[in-house]
């Protein structure tokens, strides 16, 4: 466990507080934000929710009061009243988008609660663990540590951290005390079963869609061990879905037979090409640092110059180059 002694005073020198997460936030970075944020009001503080780009629909239900604000619609007034600023489940630029402007210009202290292999220097107080399976488990630490006791509220937004970044309990990253940690929020007041409704069983007729066309692109290389898929910015337009609907849609190339890095290349409005990257075995966080992406080993990200064609021959390519390096066809 991480020494939270040095947070403990960082929180109790500061009264006005800025928590964010990386752009395209995820149910790990909004729940370890929303019970972060939950406790430090609880101790009396003032906080301020901050993220890049729009709440993704899935996670309306962890914000109802609508206490996240996107950095754009958020008077930069209220942003420099800020005297600490805390990232939570990111450590790059990066994945910090607008706020990292902010980050760079700010007098404010920072900190960074994170559990990735990728970091770069924001000049903060940096709380790494990369052995955690999510950055919600830090999170729980943290309020742990600040001596707040779990409401109802806080074990949700914690539970939902925990079960996203798991995979819902099913990557290898889960272990005995990922089912601990469950068992004590489910009995501070998690619904397990309301989580999984809201997050799994609301998708709209246009998300199905995409998730189709996904499926019908499905596509191998090396003898299947690489397999991809591809979203163009015009099936957003032919299906009525939305980008932030292609979360999770890596997941469908990874679940092929023989699998040993799935990639899903998503082509951006601004002419860059989102690639994220799966793996069972290979060090995929190395193959995005190849493209300066980063983030765990068996899953990571990058964003790549455009046009899409040209981007996938780069990263397939370099995705065969590393899978023949590492677990040669004939080898383990």
């Amino acid at each position: 466990m991480l020494d939270w002694s040095p947070l403990v005073a960082f929180v109790h020198r500061h009264q006005r507080f800025l928590l964010t997460t990386h752009v395209r936030p995820d149910g790990d970075g909004l729940g370890s934000l929303q019970a972060v944020a939950s406790a430090l009001e609880a101790l009396g503080k003032t906080v301020q929710r901050i993220i890049s780009s729009p709440l993704p629909p899935r996670y309306d239900f962890l914000d109802p009061d609508h206490t996240i604000a996107v950095i754009g619609s958020a008077p930069d007034e209220r942003l420099l009243k800020c005297d600490a600023i805390i990232v939570l489940d990111t450590g790059t630029w990066n994945q910090l988008a607008d706020v990292g402007a902010l980050l760079r210009g700010t007098r404010a202290e920072i900190a960074v609660i994170d559990h990735h292999r990728t970091q770069d220097d924001l000049g903060a107080l940096a709380f790494v663990d990369v052995t955690a399976e999510a950055t919600a488990r830090l999170a729980s630490e943290v309020i742990d540590a600040l001596g707040v006791t779990l409401t109802p509220a806080m074990a949700n937004h914690l539970f939902v951290g925990l079960a996203m970044d798991t995979g819902w309990f099913r990557h290898s990253s889960t272990t005995p005390a990922t089912f601990a940690l469950a068992s004590r929020l489910a009995a501070a007041g998690a619904t397990p079963t309301r989580i999984f409704e809201e997050l799994f069983e609301k998708n709209s007729h246009a998300g199905l869609r995409l998730r189709g066309r996904v499926l019908d692109r499905l596509a191998t290389r090396a003898d299947g061990r690489v397999v991809w898929s591809e979203v163009f910015l015009t099936d957003y337009l032919e299906t009525g879905a939305i980008p932030l609907d292609t979360e999770d849609l890596v997941n469908y190339p990874r679940s092929v037979a023989g699998c040993e890095i799935a990639l899903l290349l998503i082509e951006q409005r601004e002419g860059t090409v989102k690639v994220s990257f799966r793996a069972r075995r290979a060090d995929v966080a190395k193959l995005a640092e190849q493209f300066g992406g980063g983030g765990h080993r068996l899953a990571s990200g990058a964003t790549l110059p455009g046009p899409l064609p040209a981007a996938r021959e780069r990263v397939l390519a370099a995705a065969v180059a590393a899978l023949n390096e590492s677990f040669p066809a004939s080898g383990v």
